[in-house]
């Protein structure tokens, strides 16, 4: 059984480059082009939605020149492949807050998103300013509003009546999460979506994972028995 849907949290740049003698910058340039293979990767094995960790609301702590690397970056990366992902069919989404994003961030997202929006190839969901926790506050806020206006009643929430004021609404939840770096955590990235996600935590910085490091992770993923709390494996419908 393939993962129809595989979330990435690309983590390791700045080790990668530590190791190599290099600034942090240079590890996150060789990130970006860690995920052009792994986008490309991803398209030829059939994977329909690809779901990479870019930016988590917590880094704007960061130091303000490696988040301003880290934005030019993300420029840099719809600039120059926009067209190539476009033409290969793929269809960009952003998750994460958006509100607090600097205008020309905002444009180039919103950009993507609209170009992209009628192409039927993989979904590349690129998670942006996002945290699970505030994901998850800002759709609660929501929730209250709209039972506040009597348009929902707080007896009909269901999980299911939640997800649908989440980021990821109409987004299948990932099948698959994997975490490059050796670090085992989540690190506050889809908490909800991922309650039944197999997890592969791999020693690799994000800079080396390449397609025999996706391949890999998607033939461990094969061999696994996924029961969603019963007792007998079970297929669930993207």
């Amino acid at each position: 059984m393939k993962p129809a849907h595989i979330a990435i949290i690309m983590d390791g740049n700045g080790r990668w480059a530590k190791a190599r003698g290099l600034p942090r910058a240079a590890g996150h340039r060789a990130g970006v082009e860690a995920l052009r293979r792994t986008v490309r990767a991803a398209g030829d094995l059939g994977i329909e939605w690809l779901t990479v960790y870019a930016f988590s609301s917590e880094n704007w702590s960061r130091p303000k020149s490696e988040v301003s690397d880290l934005m030019g970056l993300l420029k840099l990366f719809i600039r120059r492949d926009l067209a190539e992902i476009h033409q290969a069919g793929v269809r960009v989404r952003m998750i994460g807050e958006r509100e607090s994003l600097a205008a020309d961030i905002r444009a180039l997202v919103e950009e993507a998103e609209a170009l992209t929006a009628q192409n039927t190839g993989m979904n590349l969901v690129i998670a942006f300013n996002y945290g699970a926790r505030d994901e998850i506050a800002r759709a609660a806020k929501e929730l209250a509003k709209a039972a506040a206006a009597g348009t929902l009643d707080p007896a009909e929430i269901t999980p299911e009546s939640f997800g649908r004021f989440l980021d990821t609404r109409l987004i299948p939840d990932p099948d698959l999460i994997i975490r490059t770096s050796g670090e085992l955590r989540l690190s506050n990235f889809l908490l909800w979506q991922g309650a039944y996600s197999e997890l592969i935590f791999l020693p690799c910085y994000w800079p080396d994972f390449g397609s025999a490091d996706l391949a890999g992770a998607i033939e461990s993923f094969a061999g696994r028995e996924r029961r969603y709390g019963g007792l007998a494996a079970r297929e669930v419908a993207s």
